[in-house]
């Protein structure tokens, strides 16, 4: 695994912001597919809100549409 401390931040605006844009969608992608695989194996949404240091209603608000997308 990468440590993330190893990460140079371009110097640029445009490359730094363009950085976090993409690091933002595959932290999405990886929230999204580590919720599906809790969800398939029996999770309660309150043990994905608790992992993810966020709220039950935070969780469900933010990630239902997981749970109906054919994963439980």
């Amino acid at each position: 695994m990468i440590d993330l401390r190893d990460i140079v931040i371009p110097t640029d605006p445009a490359e730094a912001l363009a950085a976090v844009v993409a690091l933002r969608r595959l932290a999405d992608g990886v929230e999204r597919e580590a919720v599906r695989a809790a969800l398939r194996q029996g999770w309660s949404w309150s043990r994905i809100a608790q992992a993810l240091g966020i709220t039950k209603q935070a969780a469900h608000k933010r990630l239902s549409d997981v749970a109906t997308d054919g994963s439980r």
